[in-house]
């Protein structure tokens, strides 16, 4: 009697069911899906309240050479609650400075050969993350998983933690405080959640690129109502980031990037009297203070004067040291005294 071996025909069944994952796992490259993706970041207050927040804008691609590239809109930050959304644009990540941040990663090709066959894997991956001006390099553990020969999945097994004082971000934290009346833990835990397609054979590049004048998560287009319009300016007072050469009411160049910014939501806040406040601290007389408050003021009001804000709108007044937030006891204090403020008068 002849028997047949056919554990090598079972072998060649088995291989050709599974996916046929090109040898070279970037060919043609990978652009993200954005809607298939997520990056989450978790952040805690008063020492035992921690909430989740994301990104509503975020692009991305894996080039054929196995190079990953992400990069993420801050003005999209999404908290689900609207206020909340614009102290973290204009107070923590400074937009109207800093409006992203970029991720790149490198993927070996050798550790994916495998992918078609064990379908999940767990790789470290060295990253170089640019946030608020900072650049930084880190390692991730993340899990590569084959949906399909087009389709992967890229997500962090571990959550990246990232040091606020590593990317110069303890001064919007300590803004935020102020704002919200909280203690907020000086860390972030970021979670990446990437859904990536293959590129057909000649399908023009994507730009790695967050859409331009990304849309900020939950907010209305057209006018802001009343109450938001206060809330808004209230928040912007607080942003300390309208800043002069010392002495003097010339704008510097940060200040402009913020005036800026500010322009779209006083261009929101419709047939209403904006009142522009010039506040310093109490270095030097009190009629010269009051004078410099008044000249800062005014260079505000000309400067969205010509942006297209009707002059009639602004109303700017210098209030010199008269009504500081805090003593001006120290340089700290100073600087917090120094500002310009935004209220709503009619």
């Amino acid at each position: 009697m002849v028997r047949l071996n056919l554990r090598p025909l079972l072998a060649l069944l088995l291989l050709a069911a599974q996916p046929a994952l090109a040898l070279d796992p970037f060919e043609h490259g990978w652009q993200l899906d954005p809607e298939a993706s997520a990056i989450t970041f978790l952040s805690v207050k008063k020492d035992t309240i921690a909430e989740t927040s994301q990104f509503a804008t975020i692009s991305g691609q894996i080039t054929e050479g196995g190079i990953a590239q992400l990069v993420v809109a801050l003005d999209s930050v999404d908290t689900k609650i609207d206020l909340r959304n614009v102290r973290m644009r204009f107070l923590f990540f400074e937009t109207f400075t800093h409006p992203e941040a970029r991720v790149t990663a490198v993927l070996d090709p050798t550790q994916l050969l495998d992918l078609p066959q064990r379908h999940r894997k767990v790789i470290e991956v060295p990253v170089t993350l640019s946030l608020h001006g900072v650049e930084m390099d880190l390692a991730a553990k993340v899990a590569v998983t084959l949906l399909d020969n087009d389709r992967v999945n890229i997500s962090t097994l571990n959550p990246v933690i990232l040091q606020l004082a590593d990317f110069n971000l303890m001064e919007g934290r300590e803004k935020l405080q102020e704002a919200a009346n909280v203690t907020i833990t000086p860390l972030g835990i970021v979670n990446l959640n990437l859904t990536f397609d293959r590129r057909a054979a000649g399908t023009p590049v994507l730009p790695t690129a967050a859409a331009s004048g990304a849309t900020a998560a939950l907010e209305a287009t057209g006018d802001f109502s009343r109450a938001a319009c206060i809330g808004r300016f209230d928040i912007l007072s607080r942003s300390r980031s309208v800043n002069f050469a010392p002495g003097t009411s010339r704008l510097d160049q940060r200040s402009t990037q913020f005036l800026d910014s500010l322009f779209d939501i006083v261009s929101r806040c419709p047939n209403m009297v904006i009142e522009v406040g010039g506040h310093t601290d109490d270095k030097g007389s009190e009629a010269a203070n009051t004078r410099l408050s008044q000249r800062r003021a005014a260079s505000v009001v000309s400067y969205l004067a010509t942006k297209g804000i009707a002059t009639e709108r602004l109303k700017p007044v210098g209030y010199g040291e008269a009504s500081p937030l805090v003593a001006n006891s120290n340089a700290q204090n100073r600087a917090k005294n120094r500002r310009i403020a935004f209220k709503v008068l009619n």
